[in-house]
């Protein structure tokens, strides 16, 4: 008996899982992590904390806390195997293509899968977020011929990675922003790269595996790297004078506006309304100099686009203005990603946890739109393409 079912492209609408992790209200622009609002947790927590919140399901007490800050920080560096395996990277690759690599690499020398034991779960919890920093680091230097910079202990995680990138301790604002940045990107309910990751999980490999496929799964233009995809924008939209020409085109020609639009909501990401506001804060504290200007290029589309646009629910997202404060900050463009990810770790870890306490495989169905009792012919008697197809529209139902 076949069981009718609806197709929805995208699995758009169709609920994948049961999950307490995080809440998001598309109509009223709400995101939650574990019920408290992302603008308290930007403001007031820091991304080790959150990380904690996420995964462990409450806020840590101060001796908690602690004692998890200490454990990212003794697993910070990296086995020489894992730095000489990307040594021998090309220098042109992208970075995420290095960190999916190197994710996968770790399940190497952790293989040991004891999903039912605690100890091993966080054993892999502390060592992704502590490592993961690490590697991105490390590879924006080898790809320049450069040794990586080994990592402080003195320094919390935002400022210690910052520092591995430049080895100059940074402004502690900068710093300070660049936790928030980690905050905002942490989680962020079953999207592309998180469902990727839980179907892996579901397998039940180990938590590297998982980790790896999520990093690929960012990689793409329309989940992750379209932080990268915005700075091309607004590079090549050059001046507030040509934003509304350039928004008109888009609109005329139907071409997606980079940074604008959401599946779930339908008003102004707040991700985009915390991001706008750290990156006026950089820009003030600097002073407006002629780089700044995608600052007021973007400000400027926002308004043509919501001149234009905002009736039919397109409004900035996260990687809008997160490029900018990326920019601002001295991280290459091409580490946009990767550092979402450097973020995002602490959402899949949270949603691998959850899979495990009530796992099940996920395997979907599909809606078979090919054709029966096509006979087999003989290579010696095959036609072309083009014949096979019209053989083919004769033979359809």
């Amino acid at each position: 008996m076949t069981i009718a079912c609806e197709y929805r492209p995208g699995l758009e609408g169709v609920p994948a899982t049961q999950s307490s992790i995080s809440y998001v209200d598309g109509q009223n622009g709400i995101l939650e992590y574990r019920g408290i609002n992302i603008e308290e947790l930007a403001k007031h927590s820091s991304f080790i904390e959150t990380a904690y919140l996420l995964i462990w399901g409450v806020l840590p007490t101060s001796d908690e806390l602690a004692e998890f800050k200490h454990e990212i920080q003794f697993h910070r560096r990296l086995k020489y195997r894992i730095r000489d395996m990307m040594k021998c990277f090309p220098e042109s690759g992208h970075p995420m293509d290095a960190l999916q690599a190197c994710a996968a690499a770790l399940g190497l020398f952790y293989s040991r899968r004891a999903l039912d034991d605690p100890a091993y779960i966080r054993a892999a919890v502390v060592r992704l977020l502590a490592k993961i920093p690490t590697m991105v680091a490390a590879f924006q230097l080898m790809r320049k011929g450069n040794d990586p910079i080994q990592p402080r202990d003195d320094l919390d995680y935002s400022a210690n990675f910052l520092y591995m990138l430049t080895e100059q301790e940074p402004d502690p604002i900068a710093a300070r922003i660049f936790d928030a940045c980690l905050i905002l990107h942490a989680e962020h309910t079953i999207n592309a790269s998180t469902f990727s990751a839980m179907v892996t999980a579901s397998t039940l490999t180990d938590p590297y595996a998982v980790i790896a496929s999520a990093v690929g799964t960012l990689a793409g233009p329309l989940h992750g790297g379209a932080s990268e995809e915005v700075i091309l924008m607004l590079e090549e939209i050059g001046s507030v004078e040509n934003v509304v020409p350039y928004v008109e085109r888009c609109i005329e020609r139907k071409s997606k506006i980079m940074g604008f639009g959401h599946r779930v909501y339908k008003v102004k990401d707040p991700r985009a309304t915390i991001l706008q506001q750290m990156a006026q804060e950089l820009f003030d504290k600097s002073g407006h100099a002629e780089q700044d200007q995608y600052y007021d290029i973007a400000v400027a589309l926002e308004k043509a686009v919501a001149e234009r646009l905002a009736h039919k629910g397109i409004y900035p997202n996260v990687d809008f203005y997160s490029g900018l404060v990326y920019r601002k900050l001295g991280i290459p463009t091409d580490l946009y990603t990767p550092v979402f990810a450097i973020a995002r770790v602490a959402g899949w870890l949270a949603h691998w946890k959850e899979q495990l306490e009530e796992n099940r495989i996920f395997r979907p169905t599909q809606i078979f739109t090919g054709t029966h009792n096509v006979p087999y012919v003989a290579i010696d008697k095959r036609r072309s393409s083009q014949d096979i197809q019209l053989y083919a529209d004769l033979v359809a139902p």
